[in-house]
């Protein structure tokens, strides 16, 4: 990761735009063709309405499905970029002041918002098999009896650069491929859906998975300065503070332990194990974050008798060979531990799900050929989003829809301009939450966490989550969840069945807390 992350922030710096040279010539006729090629038309905003109903919790939630575009434009009031949205709003709503409206993405950066839509919050979900990869075409989608739509409407947006958003007019795309540019874009969508639809006044909620809660902690801020109040903020596999990540750095060892402890229990590779997860789980973290993380912190001073004692603790809590951990000097990278867990088998794990196993053709080889948690499930969600995209929604259109785009994530500028005013080479928007709930004393977060992810490992999120100096009355405000499952924790069907159950609770509280005081 800590590789990719480096190439991302150096194809970035490459990607910096050329200078306009001021000329007392008019253009040539080359150089006017050239203008106009570059220039990309500008389509109407539309949108296709269909009507649907689902089954929660008992109840029959009839809803009317917004399938449709929004222009965004430029400090001149040019249009650079259509953005496509899904909105789902409950029929039979006298005032929609009193109806919470959601805004949802993926991460990345690149992705789109299929994951999330059809993976476990929409109306409609694919039938996961659990832990273990699809069978192919034709894909299971199902009402979802587990989605959010009876605590909210809905509104799941692909960003510029993903599924059907991109840029027009002279947009390019380092206008939104960025840290900051990315909030600013979300913030003017979110300010002109609110304006098209009417619903300045309803309670407002983000949920971004992955990247989408870096996006969200940030965009939390940046739409408090600008008169927008949020009241709730929901994390799925937070990756908040990217200096964790840096090459030299020990935290992202002590971070991941936890990680490795718990699919090692998974996969029954512990001796004489708790019987229960958290159990496991809270020694791990103590271990990390005290033996483990002082032993780190020593180096090359580390005795021969300290590094065996570590290495014998760490083979217990995570089911590697000690002399293996020895020679690794303890710091044994997720890829390396995907590979090494279930070497004796020639197999290898996954890295956003660790449930997830593929076997490999190398058994001599470092690292795994590929992620089989991404693998065993990716083509069901492309396959079934085109589908349900045509005849659900009935929505069609001549351009590719983009899952993932790689462009946006290599020219990504990963700088970041933090509350203070400090220009940060890399995000640590745990800094913006912080100051998003100092300003907004009702505003509430809830951090759902997959037990069984490597991508956003949840002790690194804790670690973030617990620094952000609130106090004890605003530290009230964030909530953690746990899942036994990974990255998208709604692939577990036990677990999307857990998820919503916390998310009513948590809209629930949230609301009613918006009714009475806030905490000061």
């Amino acid at each position: 990761m800590n590789k990719q992350l480096l190439v991302a922030i150096v194809a970035g710096a490459l990607t910096l735009a050329a200078p306009a040279w001021a000329s007392d010539h008019a253009p040539s006729k080359d150089h006017a063709t050239h203008a106009q090629a570059t220039t990309a038309p500008i389509p109407k905003q539309r949108s296709v309405v269909t009507h649907g109903s689902v089954l929660i919790e008992g109840k029959t939630i009839r809803y009317t499905a917004t399938a449709g575009t929004l222009l965004l434009y430029d400090k001149h009031q040019q249009p650079v970029a259509t953005v496509f949205y899904v909105a789902y709003d409950k029929d039979g709503v006298r005032d929609p002041a009193k109806r919470p409206l959601t805004f949802l993405y993926n991460g990345g950066p690149g992705a789109s918002s299929d994951w999330i839509q059809i993976g476990g919050l929409g109306p409609y979900h694919i039938a996961w098999t659990p832990g273990a990869a699809m069978a192919p075409s034709p894909y299971p989608l199902v009402p979802n009896h587990e989605s959010l739509l009876n605590d909210s409407d809905l509104v799941f947006i692909d960003a510029v650069g993903t599924g059907y958003s991109h840029v027009v007019g002279k947009g390019k795309g380092k206008m939104f491929w960025g840290v900051d540019q990315d909030v600013r874009a979300f913030a003017q969508f979110i300010r002109r859906y609110l304006n098209q639809y009417n619903r300045w006044n309803s309670p407002k909620f983000l949920y971004g998975e992955s990247y989408g809660t870096t996006r969200s902690a940030a965009l939390a801020e940046y739409l408090q300065d600008h008169g927008i109040e949020l009241n709730g903020v929901v994390l799925q596999s937070s990756v908040l503070n990217y200096f964790d990540e840096t090459p030299g750095s020990d935290n992202s060892y002590t971070f991941t332990l936890p990680t490795f402890a718990a699919i090692a229990w998974y996969h029954h590779k512990l001796a004489n194990p708790p019987a229960k997860l958290p159990t496991l789980l809270q020694q791990a973290r103590t271990f990390a974050d005290g033996p483990f993380a002082q032993a780190l912190r020593q180096g090359d001073k580390l005795p021969q008798a300290t590094l065996d004692a570590v290495a014998q603790q760490m083979s217990q809590l995570t089911g590697l060979p000690a002399d293996y951990i020895e020679r690794a000097k303890l710091r044994v990278t997720p890829a390396e531990f995907r590979k090494e867990l279930l070497l004796p088998e020639r197999e290898h794990i996954g890295r956003y799900d660790g449930r997830y196993v593929a076997g490999d053709v190398n058994a001599i080889a470092s690292t795994p050929a590929f992620d089989p948690s991404n693998q065993d499930i990716s083509p069901a969600v492309t396959t079934a989003f085109h589908w349900y995209l045509q005849n659900i929604l009935k929505w069609n259109s001549d351009r590719l829809y983009r899952d993932y785009a790689n462009e946006p994530y290599k020219k990504w500028d990963w700088k970041h301009k933090a509350p203070n005013g400090r220009t940060l080479q890399l995000p640590d928007v745990a800094l913006d939450l912080a100051v998003a709930l100092r300003k907004n004393p009702y505003l509430r977060v809830l951090s759902e966490n997959g037990y069984f992810d490597m991508a956003t490992p949840f002790h690194a999120t804790e670690y973030d989550l617990s620094h952000m100096l609130l106090g004890p009355k605003l530290d009230q405000h964030v909530e953690l969840a746990y899942f036994y499952s990974g990255h998208p924790i709604y692939v577990n069907p036990k677990a999307l069945k857990a998820m919503h159950a916390r998310l009513d609770a948590f809209y629930a509280s949230t609301l009613s807390a918006d009714a009475g005081d806030a905490t000061h």
